[in-house]
């Protein structure tokens, strides 16, 4: 069973490194033309790099800087993109950071970034896609469904994580965010989902897996017992991005090797 991308258009955000990476890299290989976005000149040569193995292996897209937290850089991204190729067909939206400090010395920037990037970015991002969607319509050459979006958001939509409340809360509600989109605009038959990471192998959690020490503490709490990588997360967004998902709609999915299980439990707690 093939999944086919054949004669569509991702956007994928903050692909320049990392499950963004992981992610433009599937939609490349499953014939979709990629939109690497990057948030500015100083992550260009990374985005670089990312298009570069997609088009050594034999794919076709661009990198574009943009932040996705300013309303005015998102939407020429979206009239850039559908002046090159015509349309959107499918958003992921995977930007996104962290800004870690204890409840009680949090700053306010520090809560503005996070929202600002992680959930403020999620939106105006998706609503420029859904207003690609309906302005295009359905198109059967390219896919039975008027667009999809993928929402990566995280285990922590749904596990507290003290030290980490404006992460957490900007996951919750990325959530809702999603669901209700799914709702408003399943009639339109458009398709929105949420990818739920887990521990993934990236430079954001260097710090959970970078040693022998934090590794084999991390793996207590994934009874699947290794740390995940990008392309666990790519294989699926893929999928939900093609036809092979067309009755998936308004769900988050967990790929996480079991963490949402709370291993920590298994012998009593």
């Amino acid at each position: 069973m093939e999944i086919s991308l054949r004669n569509q258009v991702a956007v994928v955000t903050g692909a320049s490194s990392g499950i963004g990476s992981g992610i433009a890299k599937s939609l490349a290989e499953a014939g979709a033309v990629v939109i690497v976005n990057h948030s500015s000149e100083r992550s260009f040569e990374e985005a670089k790099a990312v298009l570069k193995e997609i088009t050594e292996a034999g794919g076709n897209g661009i990198t574009y800087a943009c932040d996705v937290s300013k309303e005015d850089q998102v939407v020429k991204m979206f009239q850039d993109v559908v002046s090159q190729f015509g349309t959107v067909d499918i958003l992921v939206n995977n930007a996104g950071v962290q800004k870690d400090a204890k409840f009680t010395e949090m700053t306010l920037d520090q809560w503005n970034t996070v929202i600002g990037i992680n959930l403020t970015g999620q939106f105006l991002c998706a609503r420029e896609a859904i207003k690609e969607f309906l302005r295009r319509g359905i198109d059967p050459s390219r896919s039975i469904a008027c667009g999809k979006i993928i929402h990566i958001s995280s285990v922590h939509e749904i596990i507290p994580w003290a030290g980490h409340a404006n992460y957490a809360a900007s996951k919750g509600a990325i959530r809702m965010l999603m669901q209700t989109l799914a709702q408003e605009y399943g009639a339109d038959k458009i398709r929105v989902n949420s990818i739920c990471p887990g521990a993934i192998q990236t430079p954001i959690n260097k710090d959970a897996w970078s040693t022998s020490e934090a590794l084999s503490s991390l793996l207590n709490l994934i009874p699947y017992n290794r740390i995940g990588q990008p392309k666990d997360i790519g294989s699926l967004a893929a999928f939900l991005a093609s036809d092979l998902a067309d009755y998936i709609t308004g769900t988050s999915i967990f790929v996480d090797g079991g963490m949402t299980t709370f291993e920590s439990f298994s012998t009593g707690g």
